[in-house]
């Protein structure tokens, strides 16, 4: 991180149903400013390269909120690496209601920006919420159906039967059942597409992060669609869809965001983690400036 972001950005947390959210909060020079929230994907916490788009935005003028979910990273909740859609929601809606309390803010022109699981989550969070000014949504889940059809069916079954193990471990009071977020193919891992393993490493390359989650996710996933929200979204969308995506399906990202009332569409010819890094991300970031700029700069 630059000396210039340093003095740009702080530590915040901000409460969220029964515990607390760790957050970055990055300020511009001006204000009062337009502001970003980001939230990251599945089992993701914010240091896994959520800092190099917040730097990119604030440089533009934007301040930005960078949070991490509850029961992840230095984020508050217990048990730890509970992967819940609901409290991942409500935790959208939090960073919400603490950016609009925030000075120096202009609460009419606050945006959304999330990727992987949470792309999928803005689009719901957008659509519970009317005020949200503009949404970002980048390599996004937007259909656990689409995603389960792209998973081998003996990984599949193998997902669903240490996901109901789970299950009954916490009817029974016992801690969770853990199942890692990636593996290699034909592993017991919630994605293991041939790029998985690779794109998880280098997204936590110099990090000390626990790449599991509790399992119970796996009998909940294919019943998330939040591609479907697009319909009830009112803010403009950007979506930024990788064509060779193997985790988040682009044929259904694309689907849905026809369906949608005022979405853009950017495609790029990678896969889903590689829009993290190198030229892809500068091809990105920079959509995704622009985009902001249309949507928040008056």
């Amino acid at each position: 991180m630059s000396a210039a972001a340093q003095e740009q950005r702080t530590d915040v947390r901000f409460a969220s149903g029964d515990a607390d959210c760790a957050a970055w909060l990055y300020r511009p020079s001006a204000a009062p400013a337009p502001l970003v929230i980001l939230g990251h994907g599945l089992g993701a916490v914010r240091e896994m390269r959520l800092d190099a788009y917040a730097e990119r935005f604030c440089g533009a003028g934007f301040a930005a909120l960078v949070f991490t979910y509850r029961h992840f990273g230095d984020s508050g909740g217990r048990p730890r690496q509970l992967l819940d859609i609901g409290r991942q929601l409500d935790d959208w809606a939090a960073a919400l209601s603490f950016a609009r309390g925030l000075d120096g803010i202009d609460t009419g022109r606050i945006a959304l920006w999330g990727s992987s699981f949470g792309g999928g989550h803005v689009l719901e969070a957008a659509a519970r919420d009317a005020r949200v000014a503009a949404v970002v949504s980048q390599c996004p889940f937007t259909d656990g159906l689409a995603s389960l059809a792209a998973i081998d069916p003996l990984t599949a079954a193998r997902i669903t039967a240490r996901a109901l193990r789970d299950d009954l471990a916490h009817l029974a009071g016992r801690g969770p059942i853990r199942i890692p977020t990636a593996g290699p193919p034909g592993s017991t891992a919630l994605m293991t597409a041939p790029d998985a393993v690779a794109g998880l490493e280098a997204l936590t390359r110099g990090l000390d992060v626990d790449d599991s989650v509790a399992a119970r996710i796996g009998t909940r996933v294919g019943f998330y669609r939040p591609g479907r929200a697009l319909k009830r979204v009112q803010a403009p969308t950007l979506m930024c869809i990788c064509d060779d995506d193997s985790v988040a399906p682009a044929k259904a990202a694309l689907r849905h965001a026809a369906r949608g009332n005022d979405v853009e569409v950017r495609r790029y010819p990678i896969g889903h983690f590689e829009i993290y890094f190198g030229e892809p991300f500068e091809r990105a970031v920079s959509d995704q400036t622009d985009f902001l700029r249309r949507h928040l700069t008056t």
